[in-house]
């Protein structure tokens, strides 16, 4: 079995996920990364992808399975896979909030339940969670998205409890608004300015500062904020969605 440390990341194939996933192979980790798409990581050494959609919860578990047969050990994993609707409440379909939650909450939470006992087999290993602040403060017509990310930081509070005999740590990451494509098709994204955002590599740097933790050390939770917020507004409206 290889000595290289082996992480596993959910929507690995762009934005945090992918700079998540290019940190750590710089470190000389291996990484999977199971996303709908490829992304641009699929020709660095080292990186294997894994074709799956968290919407299809039917499917998932199959998948999920199959992956953990592959793998002898795992030393990490990040859960980061999810996605942004905002509008006030009631312009939402039911469908769209039950796809909201079934890639945000439900699907994260089905693959830590498949590769926990990958970790806990050897008493050692990290969870580290991509919250938002949204699981800290409720925003005007982020109800729902909000409410992903409220029962996220939940999860997270509750699997740390469950695990800490194990010797599995679980940590919990809050970014404030990050420049990426994220925002792609809403009618809001944080100012240009330097000290307006964060970027992906700044969320990187700290999985990478938790996975460095001397074994023993738990940060329950991080909550990264860019310096300022300040939100462009490309037009108004109350971000009416496709039915």
């Amino acid at each position: 079995m290889s000595n290289k440390r082996r992480y596993l990341i959910t929507g690995a194939s762009r934005g945090i996920g992918a700079a998540i996933a290019r940190k750590l192979l710089q470190d000389g980790c291996q990484v999977t990364g199971l996303s709908r798409k490829a992304g641009e990581l699929e020709s660095e050494q080292g990186y294997r992808h894994v074709s799956c959609d968290f919407a299809d919860l039917e499917a998932l578990p199959t998948i999920l399975k199959a992956q953990r047969k592959q793998l002898e050990r795992l030393d990490g994993l990040i859960l980061n896979a999810g996605f942004g609707r905002f509008a006030s409440l009631e312009a939402f379909s039911a469908r769209q909030i039950r796809e909201l939650i079934d890639v945000n909450l439900t699907s994260q939470i089905l693959v830590a339940r498949e590769f926990l006992p990958l970790m806990k087999r050897y008493k050692a290993g990290d969870v580290v969670i991509i919250g938002s602040e949204a699981a800290l403060r409720g925003g005007q017509r982020g109800a729902v998205y909000a409410a992903t990310k409220f029962a996220l930081r939940g999860f997270a509070q509750s699997l740390r409890e469950e695990c800490a005999s194990a010797g599995v740590r679980v940590t919990l990451i809050n970014p404030g608004m990050v420049q990426t494509d994220f925002f792609d098709g809403q009618n809001f994204r944080p100012a240009a300015a330097p000290g307006c955002h964060l970027l992906a590599e700044d969320v990187a740097g700290a999985v990478g500062f938790v996975l460095r933790s001397r074994p023993g050390a738990c940060f329950d939770e991080i909550n990264l904020s860019p310096q300022k917020k300040v939100i462009d507004f490309a037009k108004a409206g109350d971000g009416a969605l496709d039915k």
